[in-house]
């Protein structure tokens, strides 16, 4: 035992500088573009009528920040977000993963789902606003298409992925269809289902920015559409960082959560 925990620490210890390395260049980078922006903005290397200096967006967002317009809009979007994730992501979870396990709900679902993710979600949005008017429905619902169509086909495509062994291990042992979902499936599918899940909730943010541009009052899709209307191009970027900024973070905390309760992935 000795042996193995001395031959298997200088590998963990390199893990750990491999990992921490990962981590230090993802915040370096946007860092370096950001100082790249700010020297041509100032050398007027750009113009900044279009591209202002991030200083400047900055100056702006803490004033936003003062006022209470920027968190609220970011708020209002981060529900809408939160509640289409839900009502997206978990229907299209049980379908994926039935999908995956049955082959007659594949055969009746898995053309329905090829023809209709290929439409624009985009172009979805007027029936939306037909369907569910100009209230929080339409934004939500076009959250949810978003989030269910990276799901619903990581799942299927996860579960399908399985061994088969550990089928037909459950079958001998005479797991019912709800143990075979639990422990088998489930688990063995939850990698592809997680970057289902990153999938989803990054078209989620471009869609409910699309929609607050359109028929909305309040939210960060709105506060960029407003700012493009009266030419305040940095608070329009403040807008775009925010969305960058929450984009980001979510990623980071899927990352997390995906070690937590995938830990043999990373192992």
């Amino acid at each position: 035992m000795t042996t193995e925990t001395v031959a298997s620490s200088p590998e963990q210890g390199f893990s750990m500088s491999m990992r921490t390395r990962e981590r230090i260049l993802g915040i370096a980078s946007p860092i370096v573009l950001l100082v790249v922006w700010e020297v041509a903005a100032r050398l007027q290397i750009i113009d900044t009528r279009f591209f202002p200096a991030p200083s400047s967006v900055l100056t702006v967002l803490i004033e936003m920040l003062r006022s209470g317009e920027l968190v609220t809009n970011t708020l209002v979007s981060l529900r809408r977000l939160a509640l289409g994730a839900v009502i997206g992501g978990v229907p299209a979870l049980i379908l994926g993963i039935a999908m995956g396990l049955n082959r007659w709900v594949r055969a009746i679902f898995d053309p329905l789902v090829a023809a209709t993710y290929p439409i624009p979600k985009s172009a979805i949005l007027p029936l939306a606003l037909l369907i569910f008017g100009l209230g929080e429905g339409s934004k939500i619902f076009m959250v949810a298409i978003g989030v269910f169509f990276p799901v619903v086909i990581n799942s299927t495509t996860g579960v399908l992925e399985i061994n088969r062994i550990y089928l037909d291990v459950g079958r001998n042992y005479k797991a019912n269809r709800w143990n075979t979902f639990w422990t088998i499936a489930l688990p063995g599918a939850l990698p592809v289902i997680m970057t289902g899940f990153k999938l989803g909730i990054g078209i989620g943010l471009i869609l409910i920015a699309i929609a607050e541009m359109i028929g909305a009052k309040s939210g960060l899709g709105y506060m960029i559409w407003t700012a493009w209307e009266t030419f305040s191009v940095e608070q329009m970027y403040v807008g775009l960082f925010m969305i960058a900024i929450i984009g980001f973070v979510l990623t980071v905390l899927l990352n997390e959560l995906e070690r937590v309760i995938i830990p043999w992935k990373s192992a």
